[in-house]
C-alpha cells in the first residue's frame, strides 16, 4: 500500500541573527553613550565641524530650511509618529483581533520615550548655539527625540507588516517611507542646527535597540505560526 508523502512542518526560524543584532546595537549604543558622556574631544570636534558646515548651508538656503522645518515639525514630529502608532494599535486590536500586539506596540513606544527622556536628563548635553539660529528646540540634546521616536515607530510597524504578511507592493512602499522618514528626520535636525550629528546617531542606534528588544519579547510571547 502506497503511503502518501507528507512534509514535516517547517522548523521555526532560529533567533541567532536577532540576538546578534541586538548585541551589536547594545554595544554600539553603549560605546556612543560613553564617548558622549566623557566628552571625548575627537568626537566633539567632529560634531562641531559638521554642525558648523550644515548651519552655514541652512542660513544660505532659506527655502530648503523652511521645508526642513515643516517636515520636522509636522510630518516627522514625535507626536505625529505617536498618533500613527495609535492608529496602528487600534487596527491591530479591532480589525486583526490582536489586542496583545496592540498593547505591546503602545507600551514599546512609551518605553522608548521614557528611555529617551531618562538619557537626556542623565547626560544633560547642551544643544548647539548659533548667533543666527534658523530654528530652536528645548531640553537636552542627546539622544535626538525626533530620530529615536521615528526609528522606534517605523521599525515596529515594518516588523508588524512583515509578520502579518502584507502584499509586496504595500511592503515596499512602507519600507521606502520608513527609510525616508527615519533618515530625513535625522538630517533635518542637524540641518536646522538643533542637534549635534551624534545626537541623531544616538537616536537611531538606541531606537533600533528598543525595536530589537521589543521584537524579541513579542516572538517569545507570540511565536509565529506557519
Amino acid at each position: 500500500m502506497h503511503t502518501p508523502h507528507t512534509e514535516s512542518p517547517p522548523r521555526p526560524p532560529g533567533h541567532g541573527p536577532t540576538t546578534l543584532s541586538t548585541g551589536v546595537l547594545a554595544l554600539c549604543s553603549a560605546l556612543l553613550l560613553t564617548l558622549v558622556g566623557i566628552e571625548w574631544r575627537p568626537l566633539l570636534d567632529l560634531d562641531a565641524d559638521i554642525a558648523r558646515t550644515t548651519h552655514r548651508w541652512a542660513v544660505e538656503e532659506p527655502g530648503l530650511t523652511q521645508t526642513s522645518r515643516i517636515l520636522t515639525d509636522w510630518v516627522w514630529d514625535p507626536w505625529t509618529m505617536r498618533v500613527l502608532c495609535g492608529v496602528a494599535a487600534a487596527l491591530l486590536a479591532w480589525r486583526y483581533a490582536a489586542p496583545w500586539s496592540a498593547l505591546w506596540l503602545v507600551l514599546t513606544v512609551a518605553v522608548g520615550t521614557a528611555v529617551q527622556q531618562g538619557l537626556k536628563a542623565a547626560l544633560d548635553r547642551a544643544r548647539p548655539v548659533w548667533p543666527d539660529p534658523v530654528d530652536s528646540a528645548h531640553y537636552a540634546a542627546f539622544p535626538s527625540g525626533h530620530a529615536m521616536t521615528a526609528t522606534v515607530v517605523c521599525g515596529l510597524l515594518l516588523w508588524l507588516l512583515r509578520r502579518h504578511g502584507v502584499g509586496r507592493v504595500l511592503w515596499r512602499t512602507a519600507l521606502v517611507l520608513a527609510v525616508l522618514s527615519v533618515t530625513g528626520v535625522g538630517l533635518t535636525r542637524v540641518w536646522l542646527g538643533v542637534h549635534w550629528p551624534t545626537d541623531v546617531l544616538g537616536g537611531w542606534l538606541i531606537g533600533a535597540l528598543v525595536v530589537a528588544a521589543a521584537v524579541a519579547i513579542h516572538r517569545r510571547r507570540c511565536p509565529a505560526r506557519r
